[in-house]
């Protein structure tokens, strides 16, 4: 277990200037704390060895809570814990800019410790504040991941010289700037870097469309893996992926129109195909997997089953990205029963976009759509960060969404590097249960 006493959390080697406000904040001394949060960036420096924030102290010092009958009670604490003046400061905390996603030395962020500690006040704040936040990315654009080929390269070189010339030693000035900061005395206030509240949360390890698209695959072990170890999709997942055929095409009735965004196993499509689907389409970008579909004698969705369908085209893979299919599946006049999504290397925008912008004109009356829901699931605080953003997106995109919770047997999933992830660069999962979402046309 961490060590969550303040003498371990905020060590003597603490600058004094962040000193000063993380031991406000851990007293919960909303008076004092206050007048040093005027400045932007104080509400979320950390301490340079343990990367504790006024957050996180905020919260530690709560201790954890334990339940005996109806009483509540503090450990750890040597004095009763005032939650309400912990409510205040973790508020004013974030009123201030502090981040609500910022790790510490342990890997946790705010909302890990509170979750911990089972402090589900100040940890429903921390997921409140994450949804803000998260939000508010999505209005910024903040998600898409700017891709410049090399005559854009080029372009902001010449952008960049250009503001050199006009400004002068602009490079020099910040090497001096950061110098300064490095010399500054204990007594001036050591600010963090407020931009980093506005950059979208990215998980160690994360992989881009692009990259991913670029990367050699390899299929074994149950598992489907790129040449950096990063794990595409693995054979865990098969539960998961039955109990979302059930939920689908609830009874297993035959003669549905199914579409699957991304084929990667063949795992979902496979129990789609037992179901003897009136039609069954499947897109799949990358060319690895398409190569595998045609060559492999492991795998059964090659021309024969093309062939197979009841009428032509009814069985079809389409090769390349869905950004580019799904506008001729649509001119086609194609409409489907049943829709699953489940892509490799995408961020939360392009899942919000094919919901938003094309779900409503794929699915029939009466049709479900789902995803494989693995947003921010390497922590139960993201994961309930997204539950809570994916539900007023699909709200206002017309839909309506059920979450089927169901359990996730973490016999083999639960250490890094060792049984499931023995092989794999990422421990994608860390959740025992799994949210299960059910989509369906609002009304």
């Amino acid at each position: 277990m961490p060590d969550d006493t303040i003498e371990a959390r905020i060590p003597a080697s603490c600058p004094s200037s962040i000193s000063e406000i993380l031991r406000h904040a851990w007293h919960h001394d909303l008076a004092s704390l206050k007048p040093l949060l005027s400045v932007p960036g104080r509400a979320s420096v950390q301490d340079p060895t343990t990367g504790e924030t006024p957050l996180h102290a905020a919260i530690r010092s709560c201790g954890a809570r334990t339940v005996d009958g109806n009483k509540k009670s503090a450990e750890k604490s040597a004095a009763p814990v005032d939650l309400e003046a912990a409510k205040a400061v973790v508020h004013q905390l974030f009123l201030s800019g502090a981040i609500w996603n910022d790790v510490d030395s342990n890997n946790e962020t705010p909302g890990c410790v509170a979750a911990r500690l089972a402090q589900d006040e100040l940890y429903n704040l921390c997921v409140g504040a994450g949804m803000r936040a998260e939000l508010l990315f999505g209005l910024l654009d903040g998600y898409e991941v700017l891709e410049s080929d090399v005559e854009d390269e080029d372009e902001d070189e010449d952008e960049d010289e250009d503001e050199d010339e006009g400004e002068g030693e602009g490079e020099s000035a910040e090497a001096a700037a950061a110098e300064n900061q490095q010399d500054a005395p204990e007594d001036v206030i050591l600010e963090s870097d407020p931009d980093r509240a506005f950059s979208p949360p990215q998980a160690e390890g994360t992989v881009t469309s692009a990259a991913y698209l670029r990367a050699n695959l390899t299929y074994s072990d149950g598992k489907l893996v790129d040449d950096e170890k990063n794990g595409v999709m693995m054979a865990w997942e098969t539960s998961i992926m039955r109990s979302s055929v059930d939920a689908l095409l609830p009874g297993l009735p035959a003669g549905k129109r199914i579409l699957n965004i991304g084929f990667g196993m063949g795992i979902i499509d496979t129990m789609f195909r037992e179901t003897e689907p009136s039609r069954h389409h499947i897109i799949e970008a990358h060319p690895e997997v398409l190569k595998h579909v045609e060559s492999s004698p492991e795998c059964t969705f090659g021309k024969d089953w093309e062939a197979s369908g009841p009428s032509e085209g009814a069985y079809k893979i389409y090769a390349g990205k869905w950004q580019e299919v799904i506008p001729k599946l649509l001119e086609q006049g194609e409409l489907y029963d049943a829709i699953y999504f489940d892509t490799f290397g995408e961020d939360y925008s392009q899942l919000r976009m094919f919901f938003t912008e094309y779900v409503l004109a794929l699915l029939d009356e009466g049709g479900i759509f789902s995803f494989f829901n693995g947003l921010g699931a390497d922590r139960k605080v993201c994961y309930d960060v997204y539950t809570k953003v994916v539900e007023m997106h699909l709200t206002d995109a017309g839909l309506d969404i059920e979450w089927n919770e169901l359990e996730v047997d973490m016999k083999g999933l639960d250490e890094e590097g060792k049984g499931e992830w023995q092989g794999v660069k990422r421990r994608y999962w860390t959740l025992d249960k799994y949210r299960l979402p059910i989509i369906t046309l609002m009304g």
